[in-house]
């Protein structure tokens, strides 16, 4: 199984703007800039390849953990992931430094340490999480 995205972009880093276009049409020559990846930290002016990881990242997880609850037997009724990914001034630039996940959980019959560990296991498996093996990646779970 293999998944695309297109990127464009024109001119320069600061003042160029680009445009980002998802297989499934979810984004559709959506735009992209400077500004929305480093200047404005509300987050309003346009989305980022930091909120979209983000987004792939927590719904991975969501996804990742769902199955494990389901294997045992107590399927959430709601699994509510938020990931805050950041990205730093590093050495010659900027860096991804982290993923901090966070989740409240909807989990039906489950007990509290079978939840964390496989909310833990959740955040070690999903393929998103494996990909991001260069970064920390944290997890803060906890049962509504």
């Amino acid at each position: 199984m293999k998944r695309h995205a297109t990127a464009v972009w024109k001119g320069a880093l600061a003042d160029g703007k680009g445009t980002l276009t998802t297989q499934s049409g979810a984004l559709s020559s959506h735009g992209y800039s400077f500004k929305a990846r480093f200047e404005d930290e509300s987050g309003k002016s346009g989305t980022n390849p930091e909120e979209l990881l983000a987004a792939a990242h927590a719904g991975c997880f969501a996804m990742q953990l769902s199955h494990f609850l389901a294997e045992n037997g107590t399927p959430a009724e709601e699994l509510d992931a938020k990931a805050v990914v950041s990205v730093e001034q590093a050495e010659g630039g900027f860096a991804i430094t982290s993923s901090a996940l966070t989740l409240t959980a909807k989990v039906p019959g489950i007990e509290s340490a079978k939840f964390e560990e496989l909310a833990n296991k959740a955040k070690a498996g999903c393929p998103v999480s494996k990909a991001l093996g260069a970064i920390n990646v944290s997890l803060d779970a906890k049962l509504a």
